[in-house]
């Protein structure tokens, strides 16, 4: 009789917990959809050949965005080159081998300050830094010190997310591997990174959004460029602007057609899905080939 008492007293604030839950998520998922759909219903009908392959240009007015692509991808992989290896190696070392101590804390409450500073910071940050100190190319910038400064943006990122998943693994795997006298070296190795592996691609997801939709540090380390690369290799020390920057000044600065920015917009989005997906597949053979081996 206590028993049902209870549940009719508690039942009705459940199902109210579960019916804001429900609807705050609809919510959500109703105002993403809207965006998107807003977004490629503006954008997408010019969409053309001439749109993704060309190049900008005042005289013949027209407005091409192949740069602002190619730039776009050149920073991306160039970050990832970077902050993959230097994300991966941290994390590894503050979930297996660093011990508690005063170091360890100021480490992590560094990176926890790091993730919180403003983008345009770090832009700043790069344009004293890699351009003005380093000479990482021009004076106008290059794909490298954009490269380099939204590494900075990403690592915090990329650190805690990799360590929790690789804290997430199940304790039981590292004793097991220890009892047959394999080496920490070759548990994490072998068992501890293909374990985590779903979670450090969410932490390269995020990090390739990241990148992508970056302005404000790029406006300052990269460049407002948008001449067609030359040279594959040399154009890393080139300026460019990518296409969150073009897109941007597009819109702040006009001078461009209503529809320009709307265009853009929509191929940046389907860009980060393609980019995603792409990252998606290549984990997914990776785990499968792990597994199997």
């Amino acid at each position: 009789m206590a028993n049902t008492t209870y549940e009719k007293r508690i039942r009705p604030g459940i199902i109210a917990v579960r019916a804001l839950i429900y609807t705050v998520t609809a919510i959500v998922v109703a105002l993403v959809v809207a965006i998107i759909a807003y977004l490629i219903i503006k954008g997408l009908p010019y969409i053309n050949r001439d749109f993704l392959f060309k190049a900008p240009s005042r005289l013949d007015e027209t407005y091409g965005i192949a740069p602002m692509i190619i730039n776009t991808l050149y920073i991306v992989l160039l970050s990832l080159i970077v902050s993959i290896p230097l994300g991966i190696g941290t994390a590894i070392y503050l979930a297996e081998y660093s011990k508690p101590g005063k170091i360890i804390s100021a480490i992590r409450f560094s990176i926890e300050i790091l993730a919180g500073i403003p983008s345009i910071v770090y832009g700043l940050f790069g344009l004293a830094f890699f351009i003005n100190a380093l000479k990482a190319g021009s004076s106008g910038g290059s794909m490298i010190a954009g490269a380099l400064t939204c590494t900075l943006i990403v690592l915090p990122t990329m650190i805690r997310t990799t360590e929790e998943a690789l804290l997430q693994v199940n304790p039981t795997y590292r004793e097991a591997a220890f009892s047959l006298g394999a080496s920490k070296l070759h548990i994490i190795r072998t068992v501890l990174l293909p374990c985590a592996l779903p979670g450090i691609v969410v932490a390269i997801i995020l990090s390739i959004g990241r990148i992508v939709s970056e302005s404000a540090a790029l406006l300052y380390t990269a460049g407002v460029d948008y001449t067609m690369p030359s040279n594959v290799v040399k154009h890393i020390t080139e300026p460019g602007a990518g296409l969150t920057v073009q897109l941007y000044l597009y819109a702040t600065e006009g001078g461009s057609p209503d529809w320009v920015p709307y265009a853009m917009a929509a191929v940046l989005m389907i860009l980060v899905f393609v980019i995603n997906l792409t990252a998606n597949i290549i984990a997914g053979l990776f785990k499968k080939k792990v597994s199997i081996n």
